[in-house]
């Protein structure tokens, strides 16, 4: 009897575990070829919402293949799997054929491609226990395009960006491969509980933008981006009313800015000198330029810049930016500030709206070489609005040097908007007002550390060294209040410069280099 009753608990137990198998989908059965010729997207599309009417807790399949397609329509509770070989791929718009138009925003303070999400390759809305996950790849190569809503030449519709999520809950992308994905690879907003792990991302534009989301999880990925932002995360007006971007952790990644395709293909090259602005390539990690909700309880570890532009935290449209630590970061071959942390009044908002603010900001355990020394370690704020309560400690970094003290000045007659009489870099409204990037305020009056519109700012076992001797001197601060050192170290070309014997300066108003 016991003998009976054991074996029916089992059997009970065996059917539990096979009723919560997720049932699997194989696109092939809803008519995908995946020749690289036939237009696929209406079968996947039919996979994923016969998953979805089903009841969800489903798997659709993409085997081997390249499939072709147009806008694809996730769905909740359903899980979307590229297995080894299978590519998705962005397919040209036809006379007869093409994506989703871009829907309805009445928001006009962030720009057309981080206002729309239908126009994309796969997109969803108000979904909820989604996943998209598998060795697959997802190729925009020559389709996925940048900028507004654009017509083909046949008239349909075209795309600009891979993958875009909007008021979702519970998503997971695992696993994936992009390739030359448009304006972004990912566009994530207002998506809240978010994990990408173990994704490799190699495109033209932005890789990932996670934009006005809450509790985040971005580990174990690559992201190269010659021409736009790595990983970047954003705060704007897009969903209508400003949602801060908080509680999220970016760690053990690499960005790098190699040429598009390199990394994919396993050996990372270099021939791509410039970003479309005119510096060199970009790639970092970021917080901004897009800031209206807020930034609060970010952490950055244990990451990597090669061939990049170094950590940026910006906000300049009345984002209030809190609580951001960044530590265990290496970098190498750096080609603009290693760190940059501005506060500025762009004011991309509805009228009447806050200004932006800037406090506790900790950034510890960086370890940085070969870095371009023109814009230095580069902290600033604006007038009646200082940056605030920063800590840099454990800090190794050598600047490439070799600059001159005529290089700043001959910036006087190039940009007479920012800089005095002297050439010494100051903080105007002009430039205050202008989008936030370390050449924005041009070459630096010191080669380690510039600071303006600052206070409380604490330096503790800081080591700044030159590979090749430079004439300016280490140091520079205008208009800040107790800046404090501790263990504080410059070497210029083998020799030690002096800087400040005070454990704390407390200059408001005035100019000085060290």
């Amino acid at each position: 009897m016991k003998r009976v009753c054991l074996l029916t608990v089992l059997t009970w137990l065996l059917s539990c575990t096979i009723g919560l198998t997720a049932k699997e989908y194989n696109v092939r059965d809803f008519g995908a070829v995946g020749d690289g010729q036939h237009i696929d997207s209406p079968a996947i599309n039919a996979a994923l919402l016969k998953a979805a009417q089903d009841g969800g807790h489903a798997v659709v399949v993409v085997g081997e293949g390249t499939y072709l397609c147009y806008s694809l329509h996730l769905q909740s509770g359903v899980t979307l799997r590229l297995e080894h070989g299978a590519t998705l791929k962005a397919a040209q718009p036809t006379a007869t054929e093409g994506y989703d138009e871009a829907e309805e925003n009445n928001s006009h303070y962030q720009d057309f491609g981080h206002s729309h999400w239908h126009n994309s390759l796969l997109w969803g809305e108000n979904l909820h226990d989604v996943v998209l996950e598998g060795d697959g790849l997802i190729d925009g190569s020559d389709v996925l395009t940048r900028g507004g809503q654009r017509k083909s030449d046949s008239g349909q519709t075209t795309a600009n960006k891979a993958l875009a999520l909007r008021d979702c809950k519970n998503v997971t992308i695992r696993g994936l491969r992009f390739l030359s994905c448009g304006h972004f690879a990912m566009l994530l907003t207002g998506v809240d509980h978010l994990l990408i792990e173990n994704t490799v991302i190699d495109t033209n534009r932005d890789g990932i933008d996670i934009d006005c989301c809450q509790h985040v999880v971005v580990r174990g990925c690559w992201v190269n981006t010659v021409n736009d932002d790595a990983i970047v995360l954003k705060c704007s007006y897009a969903l209508g009313w400003p949602k801060p971007t908080e509680h999220v952790r970016i760690e053990d990644c690499k960005v790098s800015g190699y040429d598009v395709g390199s990394v994919l293909k396993g050996s990372p090259t270099t021939t791509t000198v410039k970003a479309p602005d005119g510096d060199g390539p970009t790639g970092r990690i970021k917080l901004g330029t897009e800031s209206n909700g807020g930034f609060r309880h970010i952490r950055i570890q244990n990451c990597t810049f090669t061939h990049c532009r170094g950590l940026a935290l910006e906000t300049v449209d009345g984002a209030e930016m809190q609580d951001v630590s960044v530590s265990h970061i290496t970098m190498r071959d750096i080609c603009n500030s290693p760190i940059y942390i501005r506060l500025g009044d762009r004011m991309r908002a509805p009228e009447g709206f806050h200004p932006s603010a800037v406090s506790g900001i900790r950034i510890s355990d960086i370890d940085a070489d070969s870095v371009d020394s023109r814009y230095a370690i580069l902290i600033a704020g604006i007038e009646g609005h200082p940056v605030s309560n920063v800590t840099l400690s454990d800090i190794n970094i050598r600047f490439l040097g070799g600059l001159t003290l005529e290089d700043v000045a001959q910036q006087r007659n190039s940009n007479p908007f920012f800089f005095g009489g002297n050439g010494m870099a100051t903080i105007s409204r002009h430039e205050a007002s202008g989008y936030p990037e370390p050449s924005a305020h041009g070459i630096q009056p010191a080669w380690g550390l510039s600071v303006s519109h600052a206070e409380n700012i604490r330096l503790r076992n800081v080591n700044l060294q030159t590979i090749n001797a430079d004439e300016r001197p280490a140091l520079f601060m205008q208009n800040h209040s107790h800046v404090k050192f501790r263990n504080v170290k410059a070497l210029n070309n083998g020799q030690y410069q002096l800087l400040p014997s005070l454990t704390s300066l407390s200059h408001p108003s005035d100019r000085r280099s060290f």
